[in-house]
């Protein structure tokens, strides 16, 4: 077992946009990645088969053999059946139910696999090597296609007694909001995601507000995404900073739940959206320190993540080697 936690971990993180595959090191490095796009509409057995083959081409670029793996982890968005290594739930997955991932990709390769959460990989990866190194107590956030969570505590992952825990982007911050993909209303994806922020600024823009939006995506309304909502809103745009101002409220609202809950050391947003940072977080902060209790709203310092695309990867493979040492150990 000695020699196994000594071998590398391929990493898969499949997300609602993007498909990461790494060779991840024993000690946390990056030996070598493929980025695929996920295009996630066109159902469970084609991202699988697309996930697959970055798995292959991995192998193949690496000139690894399987056998010398200390294990594959697949980090996947959606709600996790960790014992029985389904993807139980995914919003952003259409048709995502019940997919048996982790015996799919163990009978291919006959390598040891483990599947869990992307937002709490990216937790782990965070807290081991990232922002939340050193500590103790901290919750994660993905924004991006929707929002996912990952939740630390006592330097260990929490994840529920199914390994479903950290499903922050499905709590209710609005009873009369739109409905959310996985059935529940006003849930905090639908209102503070990046998805939610481009079809903001779309309904706003096709009712006639003027914004340099329509110039910025040459007219191309349906083309407008987060990305172009934060360079018009960087270049002044009202309309543009009223609808990411309207996120961030909504992304607080779910803080100060999380604060006054978990009172935790730090919250660590991550994702496409993060990467607007004080334009996203001073609004959000402003929420969590006017509505959270005073003390654990003064405990919490809410940062931005450091690893960007590797923080699932990174985490997926601290959860595989922290599974075969304790089967070792076992």
């Amino acid at each position: 077992m000695q020699r196994s936690k000594r071998l590398p971990v391929l990493a898969i993180d499949v997300g609602g946009t993007k498909i990461v595959a790494a060779i991840i090191s024993n000690r946390g490095q990056v030996v070598a990645r493929e980025h695929n796009l996920t295009l996630a509409n066109q159902g469970p057995q084609s991202v699988i088969n697309r996930m697959l083959s970055a798995i292959d081409r991995l192998i193949s670029s690496t000139g690894i053999d399987p056998s010398r793996l200390n294990s594959i982890s697949i980090a996947a968005a959606g709600a996790i059946d960790f014992d029985s290594g389904l993807v139980t739930l995914s919003p952003n997955l259409p048709g995502w139910r019940d997919i048996p991932l982790r015996d799919m990709v163990r009978e291919k390769y006959g390598v040891n696999t483990f599947l869990i959460n992307d937002a709490s990989a990216a937790a782990l990866g965070e807290h081991r090597f990232g922002a939340g190194r050193g500590v103790k107590n901290l919750i994660l956030l993905t924004l991006g296609t929707g929002i996912g969570g990952g939740i630390i505590i006592d330097g260990n992952l929490y994840s529920g007694v199914s390994g479903s825990a950290g499903e922050i982007g499905h709590m209710t911050v609005d009873v009369n909001g739109p409905r959310c993909n996985c059935g529940n209303i006003g849930c905090l994806e639908m209102l503070a995601s990046g998805t939610a922020v481009a079809r903001e600024a779309i309904r706003r823009v096709r009712q006639g507000e003027r914004s340099s939006l329509i110039e910025i995506v040459g007219g191309e309304i349906e083309s407008i995404t987060a990305e172009t909502v934060e360079v018009a809103a960087r270049g002044g745009d009202t309309l543009a900073l009223a609808v990411i101002l309207q996120a961030a409220h909504y992304l607080g609202v779910g803080m100060v739940s999380l604060v006054n809950i978990f009172n935790p050391e730090m919250i660590i947003v991550g994702g496409g959206m993060a990467k607007m940072g004080d334009l996203l977080l001073d609004p959000a902060r402003q929420v969590v320190t006017e509505r959270a209790f005073q003390l654990p709203a003064q405990a919490v310092s809410i940062v931005t993540a450091q690893l960007g695309d590797d923080a699932g990867v990174l985490g997926a493979a601290a959860f595989a080697f922290q599974q075969v040492s304790e089967q070792g150990a076992g």
